[in-house]
């Protein structure tokens, strides 16, 4: 027996939607024996981008039945059965989370018609239910709305039935195997998981860490994990029995731990962690008149070097952006192949340091504080940023340009002293990928404080 499911939301933060309207229509493989339709008080405001896609407004659903008034019939209606939805896991995300509000833990086996289709339709250019019901010729009505979408849901899932000459569908449903479902351990982990930023530790039955990830919502990304797809995932998921976490108050600290303590750990499904995560550098030189260059080229380790990048059209876009910032020539960082003055001199964004009329001794000033302002070469510098809980901060130690390591501090006189600073900080070692980790994060997030060591 099978049950086709599909909600509408209020929208709104991970965990925080409320149903504004449920649609069942349960299905024994040959025909709907019993159906449940219904719109829901969702005891909170919908938001308007939901409005506007579904036509439910809070003036609807004032006199709606809240969700504890058709609970009982919901359980009633998918006893005993399969749930079947389009992205599976979201609708039984909903439903389990509303019972859980209730005091009261809603399971039952799932499956997906996305990943269904993807099996049984190869090829297609995209699973969503509208394209996928227009490229089958499927008739839908009330597209956005629960029971139209639930319809149209089950007429999907009848051809779907008739495809599977394996009888994969039937199998699963026998053997109890549930795609989408998460056991009751993990749900209990992903409950007491933070939404906050930090670093995350799956460990398996002997405690080892298997693998670990950062994320600037833990709790969100923990579920992601455990409804992943693919051999490997399942594999991750089944020796996983616990999740330990380390809130750090900000992405780039979490980064640099992971970087760290990747290389101790050495987690067995961590293998991508392994590549080297950046391919090209903005590379300094002096030309034949003097002038500072700098220009994209593929790491090579030389000390001309300047800041790394993953790719040379992130390297490319940031000489664009260096060079407007401190009217650089585009010709000189090779940007530009005009074979007089570049066209930023016509337009006053170039003193004329590609024709010479600029003095070597302006310009290259310039580029030197455009070097020390992205380039942590030969630089001593504390980075502040914000910590685990009010009141404290992170703090990153660079010294000469190396890597010193992190800690947290809340009160300033741990900040000016630099025999304390150095005593909280935890040290890790300074390596082209903990530097490119910083210098990349700095082009991106101005809010971290950089505060400059005195002599």
């Amino acid at each position: 027996m099978y049950t086709i499911l599909d909600i509408e939301t209020t929208g709104g933060k991970y965990n925080e939607e409320g149903i504004t309207e449920i649609a069942i229509h349960k299905f024994n493989g040959h025909k709907v024996v019993d159906k449940f339709i219904s719109l829901v008080n969702p005891e909170k405001e919908i938001q308007p981008f939901v409005v506007n896609l579904t036509g439910i407004n809070n003036k609807m659903l004032r006199t709606a039945p809240k969700f504890h008034e058709v609970a009982k019939r919901i359980v009633e209606i998918t006893e005993g059965s399969v749930l079947i939805a389009h992205n599976a896991q979201f609708d039984y995300r909903i439903l389990r989370t509303e019972f859980n509000r209730l005091g009261y833990n809603f399971e039952r086996k799932t499956l997906c018609t996305v990943e269904l289709s993807q099996k049984l339709l190869p090829g297609l250019e995209s699973y969503s239910l509208g394209k996928l019901v227009r490229s089958l010729g499927i008739p839908v009505t009330d597209r956005h709305r629960a029971n139209g979408d639930a319809l149209a849901t089950l007429k999907l899932f009848k051809i779907l039935l008739s495809k599977d000459l394996d009888k994969t569908i039937i199998k699963s449903v026998v053997k109890a195997e549930t795609l989408g479902e998460l056991s009751p351990t993990q749900l209990s982990i992903i409950d007491q998981l933070p939404t906050e930023t930090g670093v995350f530790y799956f460990h398996n039955k002997d405690g080892d860490i298997i693998f670990m990830g950062t994320s600037t919502n833990l709790k969100k990304k923990v579920n992601q994990l455990f409804i992943k797809r693919g051999n490997q995932a399942r594999k991750l998921q089944k020796e996983t029995k616990k999740v330990t976490f380390e809130k750090t108050g900000n992405e780039l600290v979490a980064l640099l731990k992971l970087n760290e303590e990747l290389k101790h750990n050495k987690p067995k499904y961590n293998t991508s962690q392994k590549k080297t995560t950046f391919s090209h550098a903005v590379y300094q030189a002096v030309n034949t008149e003097g002038y500072i260059t700098l220009k994209p080229s593929i790491a090579n380790g030389s000390e001309s070097k300047v800041t790394d990048f993953e790719s040379f059209q992130t390297a490319n876009s940031f000489l664009h952006k260096i060079n407007l910032e401190f009217k650089l020539c585009d010709k000189l960082n090779g940007l530009s192949q005009a074979r007089q003055n570049c066209s930023k001199f016509n337009d006053g964004n170039c003193a004329g340091a590609c024709i010479g009329k600029e003095a070597v001794i302006d310009y290259n000033q310039r580029a030197k504080d455009s070097i020390s302002k992205y380039s942590l070469s030969s630089k001593s510098i504390i980075i502040s940023g914000k910590g685990r809980e009010i009141g404290e901060y992170s703090v990153i130690l660079i010294k000469n340009g190396v890597f010193k390591g992190l800690g947290y501090y809340d009160l300033n006189h741990q900040l000016n002293n630099m025999h304390i600073l150095e005593s909280i900080i935890t040290p890790m070692k300074s390596t082209v990928n903990s530097i490119y980790i910083i210098e990349s994060h700095l082009r991106k997030n101005t809010k971290m404080k950089i505060i400059e060591l005195k002599d």
